[in-house]
């Protein structure tokens, strides 16, 4: 498998599992400062590699009314705030081609949402921004037809990819997990996450918004360390009830160490050499 390398650690093969964390939507920059302070001290405990998520434009809500953001140059500077404050790695999203190369300052992983992880001008326009791409998995998608997906982005020499299983839609309003989908997409040849709070999710299963399940988490999180899995999605907050987006489908953050040092024992042992 090819490792990807992220900030001064690398990531895949029997590398312990990372950290992928933080709210949905960039809600105010004292607040992504907090929550990615609280997450950085927790992972440094554990010893696990953290990056901060939050986008700055969730440009597929379910409601035009529904908060979307601060919009990418707002968004942007909070990201490097919490950059340059913590020395954290940044994650967050980009929907449209000319965002990328403004996202490029700052990111040190762009994402490709998985309604858009076909969209080939946007998926060569992240490869070729010298960053390393974290692509979604589109809930319409086999896990085997990931292989086109890598192969566009190996058309730009020296690109780092990490693929993020996020459910399959299944009938109206739901998702299911295919757990066969994790070691069918690390045998692709590149790191893959599984992001277990999209999971989840009831995609505008609450009319205007997008209801959850958040107390099967845990669940799915243990499956997937069980599987073997070389990174973990995961949207937090302190009250997901007041979440301006994706609360149903996150996790409360004191609900978070006790269930990442159960995934570090199980990662442990299934990555133990034999």
């Amino acid at each position: 498998m090819n490792q990807v390398r992220i900030g001064d650690r690398l990531v895949g093969g029997d590398a312990p599992f990372f950290l992928i964390a933080g709210p949905c939507v960039i809600e105010s920059e004292q607040h992504c400062l907090d929550l990615a302070g609280s997450l950085k001290e927790l992972t440094a405990r554990l010893g696990l590699l953290f990056v901060f998520k939050a986008s700055f434009d969730k440009a597929n809500r379910s409601s035009v009314h529904s908060y979307r953001g601060p919009g990418l140059e707002k968004g942007l500077e909070v990201l490097r705030t919490v950059r340059t404050t913590l020395g954290v790695p940044v994650l967050s999203d980009v929907h449209e081609v000319w965002q990328v190369g403004l996202a490029s300052q700052v990111l040190d992983i762009i994402q490709i949402p998985a309604f858009l992880c076909r969209q080939t001008d946007l998926v060569l326009a992240a490869a070729s921004s010298g960053r390393v791409v974290n692509i979604k998995k589109g809930q319409f998608l086999a896990p085997w037809d990931v292989k086109n997906i890598i192969e566009k982005v190996q058309q730009v020499e020296g690109a780092q990819l990490l693929m993020t299983e996020r459910g399959v839609a299944f009938g109206y309003n739901n998702l299911v997990v295919d757990f066969k989908a994790l070691p069918i997409m690390r045998r692709l040849g590149w790191p893959v996450v599984f992001d277990a709070t999209h999971s989840v999710q009831l995609p505008g299963g609450a009319g205007q918004v997008s209801g959850g399940q958040s107390d099967l988490i845990p669940y799915l999180a243990r499956a997937a360390a069980a599987v073997g899995v070389d990174g973990l999605f995961l949207e937090v907050h302190e009250r997901p009830a007041d979440a301006l987006s994706d609360g149903p489908n996150s996790l409360a953050l004191a609900k978070l160490e006790p269930m990442l040092r159960t995934l570090c024992e199980i990662d442990k042992l299934v990555k133990r050499p034999v």
